[in-house]
């Protein structure tokens, strides 16, 4: 008897794994809105929200605002392209994603008084006080 080999592979993984890949797409779109969103038009800025942060589906912005499903589609990755063009040029989402995993690492030596503990703050806020 014959087995297929993607019988053999959970169903969990097809079923997470998505979910896993679009809640990270999810954070970073949220982040490049945040810092970046003000740079969008006022259209861009209400399609771009509504998908990233209203959770709306492209079927229901295109309809509440009278255009085309694949027209609000284009529109969210022209926006994705633009944000991350921002990012790639002034690096202010990495930077403030670095800065606060310098600072939960101070906060988590201040906490633990480990030997060098000090030492190791110093060089953390020298470091970030260098990016600023």
């Amino acid at each position: 008897m014959f087995v297929k080999k993607k019988y053999l592979t959970p169903v969990f993984i097809y079923v997470t794994l998505p979910k896993v890949i679009d809640m990270e797409k999810i954070g970073r779109q949220v982040f490049l809105y945040d810092f970046y969103g003000e740079l969008l038009t006022e259209h861009q800025k209400s399609v771009y929200g509504d998908v990233v942060l209203n959770d709306m589906s492209l079927g229901e912005i295109a309809q509440e605002r009278g255009i085309s499903r694949q027209g609000v589609h284009d529109l969210v990755r022209r926006c994705d392209r633009i944000l991350a063009s921002y990012e790639e040029k002034l690096h202010l989402v990495e930077r403030f994603l670095r800065t606060r995993d310098d600072v939960t690492r101070i906060q988590e030596l201040s906490e633990s008084g480990g030997p060098g503990a000090m030492q190791e703050i110093h060089r953390i806020s020298e470091r970030i006080l260098e990016e600023l």
